[in-house]
């Protein structure tokens, strides 16, 4: 196909950001069971906080928020085709928002009770009753009639009462209560998420003010970190926030790059659109470059450089695929990646499930030299492609998640 052809309608739904999701969810699965396995290369181990460099590791989490930012433009103007208001869309955005809070401040207090107990209950039964309630809230039932849309108000209640009644059994070593140690991902992804949401509506959903939008945020975090931003008393609160804007940059970014797929793009054939692609990174990973000096690359601090480059190196990541599968229409390789694009919550939580339920069985499926090296490795590999297979039998079966 050639590179100057008519773009497609911005009604088609463009495949290469599921599979973009997809991918990246498959990354992070890798990634999360590579974190235990020892005697690995240092390209495939998180970079320790004040290294001033970046692995393989720490692209995922960004790659993803990059998506959420790509999904943003598409998922506001589907509700607003449907007629959907101010109020409704807002109150959209806000409860997505609170779901993610939810989900990440339960995942990351499961994980941080050291003793394996939680209320003289195993800490295993806990999280399994846990993440079942979150499917029971916020699986995607399908539409129905008669008694059956009483039975899933009643399935969504009977998930929220559960979570408070955890919520009250969960005590931590001191006998506090579960709070929010730190957001988790998904906590991360909430905040990042709300924060694009308020400025990309703000500004009226306008590319030159989304680009201006990442100066902003940049100017925020080094403004904050320097010492140089005075921010009155009432928003004291903003000075621990500087992570949440450099998350925010790559969101952005990735709104950035879907209002070049939108019907009022600049951009009006493949080969223009490819080129402003690729330009907008080339211009992240210079800005990145130039503001190297102030705080270095780091995951841990969410510096401007690391959300810049990651920002820079998903939008090339993105190009190619956009090419080969809207473009070319390779799609055959993609298949194994559907059930993750499509339903990328709930292949993010399974890992998890399976963990706490093998735990709670009291049995181990990998021997012990499976726990380092080469072999460590490829039991990533094949745990990962274990779960996208049930993945995709959950997805068959109708269990979907969605925020």
């Amino acid at each position: 196909m050639h590179m100057a052809q008519e773009s497609p309608p911005a009604t088609d739904r463009i495949l290469s950001l599921d599979v973009f999701r997809g991918l990246t969810i498959l990354a992070m699965i890798f990634v999360n069971d590579l974190a235990g396995v020892r005697d690995i290369p240092a390209w495939l181990k998180h970079a320790p906080a004040d290294a001033d460099a970046m692995t393989f590791p720490d692209l995922v989490f960004p790659t993803f928020l990059l998506i959420v930012g790509m999904s943003i433009p598409w998922a506001i103007k589907a509700r607003c085709d449907r007629g959907a208001g101010p109020v409704r869309l807002w109150a959209h955005i806000l409860i997505r928002t609170l779901g993610l809070l939810v989900l990440g401040v339960f995942m990351v207090n499961a994980e941080a009770s050291h003793d394996g107990q939680v209320a003289g209950m195993g800490l295993a039964p806990w999280a399994l009753l846990m993440y079942g309630s979150m499917i029971l809230i916020w699986n995607a039932y399908p539409s129905a009639f008669g008694w059956r849309p009483w039975m899933y108000i009643g399935l969504r209640l009977t998930g929220v009462l559960v979570l408070v009644l955890l919520y009250l059994l969960y005590r931590n070593e001191d006998g506090t209560r579960m709070g929010p140690r730190w957001w988790g991902i998904l906590g991360l992804i909430g905040w990042a998420y709300v924060t694009s949401c308020i400025l990309y509506l703000a500004f009226r959903r306008r590319l030159p003010a989304m680009i201006g939008c990442l100066g902003l945020l940049i100017a925020f975090y080094v403004g904050v970190r320097s010492g140089g931003l005075e921010l009155p008393s009432f928003l004291a609160f903003l000075h621990g926030q500087t992570g949440n804007a450099s998350h925010s940059v790559i969101v952005v970014a990735g709104i950035v790059v879907s209002l070049l797929f939108l019907e009022d793009s600049p951009t009006r054939s493949i080969r223009q659109r490819v080129e402003w692609l690729v330009v907008f990174a080339m211009l992240l990973f210079i800005a990145g470059y130039l503001l190297r000096p102030l705080h270095g690359i780091s995951k841990v601090h969410a510096t401007p450089t690391w959300s810049l480059y990651c920002a820079g190196i998903g939008v090339l990541v993105y190009v190619l695929l956009y090419w080969v599968v809207d473009v070319q229409r390779a799609v055959r390789w993609t298949r194994l990646l559907k059930p993750a694009g499509a339903n990328p919550l709930l292949t993010y939580i399974l890992p998890s499930i399976v963990y706490y339920l093998l735990a709670w069985l009291n049995v181990t499926i990998w021997p012990n030299a499976l726990g380092r090296g080469v072999p460590g490795i490829i039991r990533s590999c094949i745990f990962t492609v274990l779960i996208l297979g049930l993945a995709a039998l959950l997805t068959r079966c109708k269990i979907r998640l969605h925020l």
